[in-house]
């Protein structure tokens, strides 16, 4: 195949240079991209209500709408499923992105406007690219293809015939640029698949025998699916079925736990990891540095940041700061306002804001994925590194996860227990448990003091499950595939003691 890199390597290269002018002014960038926002919805239902037409600055804006949850927007959205315009968004959207709302037990549907199609989700999917052609000067990566994993649509609503719900990237697949998919694999029928158990060797057979130079995914997904195409081809090394494999944009849940088991299968001299956040309810940075795998907020993509710090986010009452009002080294609740509709919404992500000049963030985990049923404070990036430090120490890896606590009762403590699916069984699982528990209280001061002597909490247990068990319960629950993910933690035993039944 003919090496287009460096024919398009220009155009990557311009955006690149517009970004790095967006840093000396984020303050302004973000003002601009949402005094935009406010004018393109002065006519909708809400910009009515909230007076849009005289909204001239951001505290006229922070002042005028309050923050919203999802179950805020949940009535106005459904209307806007059946058909009903300028409710949220100018005009009639035809598709919603299905969440898996690991945060309620119903699914959630963000929208997805034509202009969050272009400016946001597209666009930022194109930032990837300039970023990683930035940072590898050697890059072949439009030599071959990309091999993408994605998600299929729903069929859980009765719809409108012109609506479309489904996972963010059957979306995306769906409407992609007919070039770009002259550069990719699968096929659009075998990416919108919707069965896993029959998706799953489609896939392998459309991609083993293609050159492919980069994967996009969940790292979750795709290490099923890599294996299978090893498997079938006969090979210990991934890049002896793709030897110009040389990039993973991965995104969705931690990197962490999973990048040793890449680096054991990859040759890597030859190969790439860089870091993205794409969510369903839009695309908001990426890793702009081998240094560090913090990722660059996107200033102009049509989303307007806001942050909660996360002491205040229980508040009924939180403050809510810009991002020119932030701080480096603390942690916030990441609050959007969109080109998709949604207003000032909590998106559930906490983010630890790593540096200023430019903005770079670490995904810091869900406020609604944590345990803090003993003042522990537990959050997901603690336990990703815990799980990724007990891996390491006994040689195992970890395929899946999730904890719960253990509560106390007149004769017992309360403890965490552990739910992992594994590799193969360790030599030692009480050695896996050690260094688990003291790695948690080494990165997380609340844990270790409730841990100190034993007095407060128990050392949590580990329980080894059978491999395929969170994919059972994830098939049970309708979520098998594409973008959707088991919650790490939780503050209750619901989801740990289904997948123990």
């Amino acid at each position: 195949m003919i090496n287009f890199t460096p024919l398009v390597r220009g155009h990557f290269r311009s955006r690149l240079e517009q970004q790095t002018r967006y840093i000396r002014y984020a303050d302004s960038v973000q003002q601009g991209t949402l005094v935009s926002l406010v004018e393109k919805a002065a006519l909708t239902q809400l910009g009515r209500k909230y007076d849009f037409s005289t909204c001239r600055t951001y505290r006229d804006f922070a002042s005028r709408v309050p923050l919203y949850t999802y179950e805020d927007l949940r009535p106005t959205v459904m209307r806007m499923i059946k058909g009903e315009k300028d409710l949220l968004w100018p005009g009639r959207v035809m598709n919603f992105a299905q969440s898996s709302g690991t945060s309620g037990g119903k699914s959630k549907y963000i929208p997805i406007t034509q202009d969050s199609f272009k400016l946001n989700h597209y666009q930022g999917a194109s930032d990837v690219v300039a970023h990683y052609l930035n940072l590898n000067p050697s890059s072949r990566i439009f030599a071959g293809k990309a091999l993408i994993l994605g998600g299929s649509f729903a069929n859980e609503l009765e719809l409108p015939r012109w609506v479309m719900v489904g996972d963010l990237s059957a979306n995306l697949i769906e409407f992609m640029n007919p070039l770009v998919n002259l550069m990719r694999v699968p096929s659009k029928k075998v990416a919108l698949m919707e069965r896993w158990e029959e998706k799953l060797p489609a896939l392998v057979e459309a991609s083993m025998n293609e050159d492919i130079t980069n994967l996009s995914g969940v790292p979750s997904w795709f290490l099923t699916l890599i294996k299978e195409v090893m498997s079938r081809k006969g090979v210990q090394c991934l890049h002896e079925v793709w030897p110009h494999l040389e990039v993973f944009f991965h995104g969705g849940i931690s990197f962490a736990p999973y990048r040793k088991q890449y680096e054991q299968l990859c040759d890597m001299s030859k190969m790439h990891f860089l870091d993205t956040y794409n969510a369903s309810e839009g695309f908001f940075a990426v890793q702009s540095s081998w240094d560090t795998t913090a990722m660059m907020l996107l200033l102009d993509v049509g989303v307007f940041y806001e942050f909660i710090p996360i002491e205040d986010a229980e508040s009924s009452t939180p403050e809510v700061y810009p991002i020119w009002e932030i701080e480096a080294g603390k942690t916030y609740e990441l609050v959007i306002t969109a080109c998709n509709g949604l207003w000032r919404y909590r998106l559930g992500d906490t983010v630890l804001v790593e540096q200023l000049n430019p903005v770079k963030i670490k995904i810091a985990g869900r406020t609604s994925c944590f345990i803090n049923a003993f003042g522990e404070e537990l959050m997901v990036h603690n336990a990703d590194h815990a799980i990724t430090a007990a891996s390491h120490a006994t040689g195992i890896n970890v395929l899946n996860y999730t904890a719960a606590p253990v509560f106390a009762t007149t004769t017992t403590r309360g403890r965490h227990e552990w739910l992992v699916e594994l590799d193969r069984e360790p030599e030692s699982m009480e050695q896996f448990a050690q260094v688990l528990d003291a790695t948690l209280k080494s990165v997380n001061s609340d844990y270790e003091a409730k841990r100190t002597g034993d007095i407060f909490l128990d050392p949590p247990t580990v329980r080894v499950v059978p491999r395929g068990t969170f994919d059972q319960w994830l098939a049970a629950h309708g979520k098998l595939g594409g973008q959707r993910k088991v919650p790490r933690l939780s503050n209750d035993r619901h989801i740990v003691d289904e997948i123990l039944r």
